[in-house]
């Protein structure tokens, strides 16, 4: 591979998100004044979602694309939520990669902020906004990679695709579903990068990467108690708050089956392989299940490592209860709705029926809420982009890389669903590295990852 291949691999891998994002003092170096220009920029451009309105970045996105002369769609179902798409050709040996980011925030309550949400304000060597981690960063770093490799004229084996889509926060429906439903084959591809994973550090030093080639599929379940109305001088049996409590505390306290998947059985042997050997002993605990030191393990993950125990099984969280409207009226319906995160392999028929036993009360109904339809499927490890990726992530941060399953959900889910193999990689900052250094150093590799995985390193001069 040769120095600009090297260089460029590592930026669309490393540069994922805060609600501040650390910079330097204003840089010199054309590069990075291009970039941090792009950056504030698509931050300064409120596409908050709800109520979403995505249409001014995409203008923006596209008028850069067009003075780079690359090729490029816009889709559109809501014309105010529209979803860019662009091209790099290769020749065709390979099929294509995937470059994939959200143009859209979450909400924001800009009371709350000391800096305005959209300002970029830079101080203190920090940007601060709405989207300078989910997903901006990603974005502005998809963005860069495509003209790193247009402006030195990378012999690509594979096109590079890079979509930037509206939604991913709650309108899939005019995002990735459109994309995947209605225009397909202007995104079909081998494989997808794009947001999810991270790299976790100790006193400044990397202990591992992470790369999320899988994710749990969220499923809201409702329970709804109804019982006799009455007045709270005279308890009832049939205290539609009581029977909810109890189903509540039911639910919550159960304990799923514990599966393992590839990426799982990875991810704890691996980290068992770095971890002291108390920590270690715990994780490799885990990959047997329903023993005693299996179980052990898992109560102790529960506590102190809850992130590494929903990983293992489908999990639930009651957080929201809704019941009752004076304290002296027992009410004859309350309500209670169920997070409930499930591994992607799970039944969900078959665990709407186990939960119902758990629960054990005919007084208490419960339905599956409207968020059921996000499909489920996994990358497998044994892929060049994963081992691509792997090799670079080694080099760069000098720590192994592990495969993670998110507990949440990003859009690869569609994508995995299609066909696509679809990964996770993100960046993290240290005290020693400001977040604008790792943002501009990550953007400075980034192609190299792409580059390896689209061509065979070749470059030609303009």
């Amino acid at each position: 591979m040769n120095k600009f291949a090297r260089r460029s691999l590592y930026s669309v891998v490393m540069l994922m998100g805060s609600a501040s994002v650390q910079t330097a003092e204003m840089p010199t170096d054309p590069f990075e004044a291009e970039v941090l220009r792009h950056f504030q920029t698509m931050i300064q451009t409120d596409t908050a979602d709800p109520p979403g309105r995505e249409i001014d970045l995409t203008n923006y996105l596209v008028s850069v694309l067009e003075a780079e002369g690359i090729e490029h769609e816009v889709f559109s179902l809501d014309p105010n939520r529209p979803n860019v798409v662009a091209r790099l050709r290769g020749n065709g040996s390979k099929r294509p990669l995937l470059l994939m980011a959200h143009q859209d925030t979450v909400n924001v309550d800009a009371a709350k902020w000391v800096h305005p949400p959209h300002s970029a304000h830079r101080e203190n060597g920090w940007i601060y906004g709405r989207g300078t981690v989910d997903d901006k960063d990603n974005l502005v770093a998809s963005l860069m990679t495509m003209l790193m490799l247009k402006r030195a004229n990378v012999v690509l084996d594979r096109d590079v695709i890079f979509l930037a889509e509206s939604g991913e926060e709650g309108a899939t429906s005019i995002g990735i579903q459109f994309m995947v439903n209605e225009h397909f084959s202007a995104i079909d591809a081998e494989y997808c990068i794009a947001e999810g994973a991270s790299v976790i550090r100790q006193e400044g030093k990397p202990i591992y990467a992470s790369v999320q080639t899988v994710e749990k599929l969220p499923r809201g379940i409702r329970l709804t108690s109804n019982g006799v109305a009455g007045h709270g001088s005279v308890p009832l049996q049939s205290n539609a708050i009581v029977h909810l409590s109890k189903a509540v505390a039911a639910a919550a306290d159960w304990q799923p089956p514990v599966r393992l998947s590839d990426t799982t059985t990875s991810y704890f042997s691996r980290l068992a392989a770095i971890s002291p050997p108390e920590a270690a002993a715990r994780y490799r605990a885990l990959l047997s299940p329903g023993t005693p030191d299996g179980i052990a393990a898992l109560n102790y993950m529960k506590e102190f490592e809850p992130r590494n125990a929903a990983v293992l099984f489908s999990t639930i969280s009651p957080n929201i209860i809704d019941g009752g409207y004076r304290s002296n009226v027992i009410p004859s319906e309350a309500t209670a709705t169920l997070d409930v995160r499930m591994l992607p392999d799970e039944n969900i028929e078959e665990f709407m029926a186990l939960l119902r036993e758990v629960i054990n009360d005919p007084q208490v109904n419960l339905s599956w809420s409207s968020n059921t339809g996000r499909p489920g499927a996994s990358t497998p490890l044994d892929t060049e982009a994963y081992a691509v990726i792997e090799a670079v992530f080694e080099e760069f941060y000098d720590a192994p890389v592990l495969p993670v399953m998110s507990t949440g959900a990003t859009d690869m889910a569609y994508l995995r669903a299609s066909g696509i193999q679809a990964m996770a990689s993100a960046p993290a900052s240290t005290r020693k590295m400001g977040r604008w250094d790792l943002v501009r150093t990550a953007i400075r590799s980034a192609s190299s990852r792409v580059s390896c995985i689209a061509s065979c390193g070749r470059t030609t001069k303009s």
